[in-house]
């Protein structure tokens, strides 16, 4: 996911799409953990993208103040 297709989305779509993340997060966790997991660097995108959800989240909230 990129940073541009994060920016065009509203607040409740990203709201939406953290919680989709955070689900698949712990589906993937759970099936390294019993060694099903064919590709570990998943984790590593989804943890990215969780991020990048949570920093525009958080930069809407500071400009919101701001303003």
């Amino acid at each position: 996911m990129k940073p541009i297709e994060v920016r065009g989305k509203s607040d409740s779509e990203l709201n939406e799409e953290l919680e989709a993340l955070k689900q698949e997060l712990f589906r993937l966790r759970f099936q390294h953990a019993v060694n099903q997991l064919e590709n570990p660097l998943q984790l590593k995108q989804v943890r990215s993208d969780i991020a990048r959800v949570k920093t525009i989240l958080r930069e809407r909230e500071l400009k919101a103040v701001k303003e």
